[in-house]
C-alpha cells in the first residue's frame, strides 16, 4: 500500500511505515503527478482534494486529520468511488477550551466577572457541546441554536438566532460551512444579524471564517454593536482583513482546535480509518500522543488573585498567538505551520486548590491533587 500524507500532520512518522509504503509532502507538494500511485492521502485542510489533483489517480481513500471538509470535493469523490473520512470531534475540546480562555482574558481586560453572563452558541455539534458544557460549569447562561438538530429533535432546548441576538452577551459561532441547503451557514453572521444585536455582545467565530460577513462584522464594531471580536476564523484566510485584524480583541490564525490533544486525535482518525478501510492492523497507533507539558503542575499559590482563570491561562493564553499575528499578518499560514500546540486542561494537575476551587476545575478538565 502506497500513502501520501501531509508533513506537518504530527506523531504520525514512523507509525505507517510497518504497513504502507509513505511519501510525505508539503502541502504545495500535493500535484497530481505526486499522488497519482498513492491509496490513500492523509491531509489537512490546507490540502485541497479537487477533481484536478484526484482524477486519473488510483486513489482510493482521503482521511483527513480536521473536523472540516470542505477542502475535499465531496462530489467528485462520489463519482470517481473514492471514500473519505473526516475526524469529527477530534478537536471539539480544544476549541472549547480556546472559547473559554479567551472569554478569561477579555473579562480579566476589562475587570468583569463571566459568571451570570448570557452564551449564545450557534452551532451545538461536537464543539458547541464542549463549549455549553465549560460555560455551565463556570456559572454561564446558555442559549442553544441549532436548526438542523432542533428539527431532528424537537425544538425543545433550543432558540431562533433572533433570540440569541437579543439576549446574549457573548455569540460564538461553531457551525459547519455550508453554502447551500436548508441550514447554508454562508454569512449566517451577515449585516441583517448585527443589526438585530441588542446588548452589545462580545462576538466569537472559531468554525470557518465565511460564516461572517467581515464588511457587516466591521461595521458593527465600528457602530458599537458588537463590543470584542474573538477571530480564529477568517474570509480569505490566509490573505486577512487588516483593519478587521485591528479591531479584533483577541485574532489568532485559525489555530483553536490546534491542542496537541486535538492533532493527535485527528492523527489517530485518519490511521483508524486507513487500518478499516484496507483491513490492515495498526501496530503502533499507541504511540500517537502528545509530549507532556513542560510544566504540568499547577500551583495556585503562586497566584494573588483570579486563581482559577490564571489556571486556564497556564494552560493557553490566546495572547501569545494573538501577538505574533498582529506583528507578522502576512506570516498567517507560516504561523499556523509551525504553531507550538498546547496541551489541554486535561493535562495539567492543579495544586493547593480550595474545595470550592477544586469543584470547578475538575469540571473544566483539570486533575487535582
Amino acid at each position: 500500500m502506497k500513502l501520501v500524507i501531509d508533513n506537518t500532520i504530527p506523531y504520525i512518522k514512523g507509525v505507517a511505515e510497518p504497513f504502507a509504503t509513505v511519501q510525505y509532502l508539503n502541502s504545495n507538494e500535493f500535484t497530481p503527478e505526486k499522488i497519482k500511485e498513492a491509496d490513500a492521502l492523509i491531509v489537512r485542510s490546507i490540502d485541497k482534494c479537487s477533481r484536478a489533483l484526484l482524477e486519473g489517480s488510483n486513489v482510493k481513500l482521503i482521511t483527513t486529520a480536521t473536523i472540516g471538509f470542505d477542502h475535499i470535493d465531496t462530489a467528485y469523490c462520489k463519482e470517481a468511488a473514492i471514500t473519505w473520512q473526516n475526524a469529527p470531534g477530534c478537536n471539539a475540546v480544544s476549541v472549547a477550551q480556546y472559547m473559554l480562555a479567551s472569554f478569561v482574558r477579555i473579562a480579566l481586560r476589562n475587570n468583569q466577572s463571566l459568571v451570570g453572563k448570557t452564551v449564545g452558541i450557534v452551532g451545538v455539534g461536537n464543539v458547541g457541546k464542549q463549549l455549553e458544557r465549560l460555560c455551565l460549569a463556570y456559572g454561564m447562561q446558555v442559549l442553544r441554536n441549532d436548526p438542523p438538530r432542533a428539527a431532528a429533535e424537537g425544538s425543545e432546548g433550543f432558540v431562533d438566532l433572533e433570540t440569541i441576538a437579543t439576549l446574549a452577551d457573548i455569540i460564538c459561532f461553531h457551525t459547519p460551512f455550508t453554502r447551500t441547503g436548508a441550514y447554508a451557514t454562508y454569512h449566517l453572521a451577515d449585516k441583517n444579524f448585527f443589526d438585530t444585536l441588542k446588548r452589545k455582545p462580545w462576538f466569537a467565530n472559531a468554525s470557518r471564517g465565511g460564516v461572517h460577513d467581515t464588511d457587516a462584522l466591521l461595521a458593527a464594531l465600528k457602530e458599537g454593536s458588537v463590543s470584542e471580536a474573538i477571530l480564529d476564523c477568517w474570509e480569505q484566510e490566509p490573505t486577512i482583513n487588516r483593519e478587521l485584524l485591528a479591531l479584533s480583541s483577541i485574532a489568532t490564525p485559525h489555530i483553536a482546535g490546534f491542542s496537541a490533544d486535538g492533532k493527535a486525535n485527528g492523527t489517530r482518525a485518519c490511521l483508524e480509518a486507513v487500518g478499516k478501510f484496507f483491513a490492515v492492523k495498526v501496530e503502533k497507533l499507541g504511540e500517537v500522543k502528545p509530549a507532556p507539558p513542560t510544566q504540568p503542575i499547577i500551583d495556585l499559590d503562586q497566584f494573588t488573585s483570579h486563581r482559577i482563570e490564571q489556571a486556564i491561562l497556564v494552560s493557553f493564553d490566546p495572547l501569545i498567538v494573538d501577538k505574533a499575528l498582529r506583528n507578522a499578518p502576512e506570516t498567517f499560514e507560516s504561523l499556523r505551520n509551525n504553531y507550538n500546540h498546547p496541551r489541554e486542561f486535561s493535562a495539567y494537575t492543579v495544586v493547593h486548590a480550595t474545595e470550592k476551587e477544586a469543584r470547578l476545575l475538575k469540571e473544566l478538565g483539570f486533575n487535582i491533587a
